[in-house]
């Protein structure tokens, strides 16, 4: 459905918000592997058998690993937001004011939708709200 197609309609359709629907789920299928991925590397207290090597790598490989988790860390919390926001995205769907702009309240594309499943904001308000 082009812009055009969607001015005059206020919801998406059940058979359209089962497409974002199916969508979703498998974004947040794939959001949430990736969690548990990054949740173990940041977590993981393993030692990679460095006791027995010089006092001066094992500082320098003890930094190192301090830096990755707290990347991993960091790249966790993103994820866990994510997956937060398609699972409000789900919300909307079964409540059907999904795909709808929470500031023109006009239909967002389902061009956009497709690609960014837990849009909440058109194109145009989204470049508004970055002035």
């Amino acid at each position: 459905m082009s812009e055009q197609e969607s001015k005059g309609k206020t919801r998406y359709s059940d058979e359209e918000l089962e497409e974002f629907k199916l969508i979703i789920l498998d974004k947040l299928e794939k959001a949430r592997l990736d969690l548990k991925l990054l949740t173990e590397a940041y977590t993981n207290t393993e030692e990679n058998g460095t006791s027995d090597t010089s006092p001066t790598f094992k500082v320098l490989e003890e930094g190192y690993q301090v830096m990755s988790k707290e990347e991993n860390g960091k790249l966790a919390a993103r994820q866990h937001k994510f997956i937060a926001s398609l699972e409000n995205a789900l919300m909307r769907i079964e409540n059907k004011s999904y795909g709808i702009c929470r500031v023109t309240g006009q239909l967002i594309p389902k061009e956009r939708l497709r690609i960014v499943p837990h849009a909440t904001l058109s194109m145009d308000a989204k470049l508004n709200q970055d002035k």
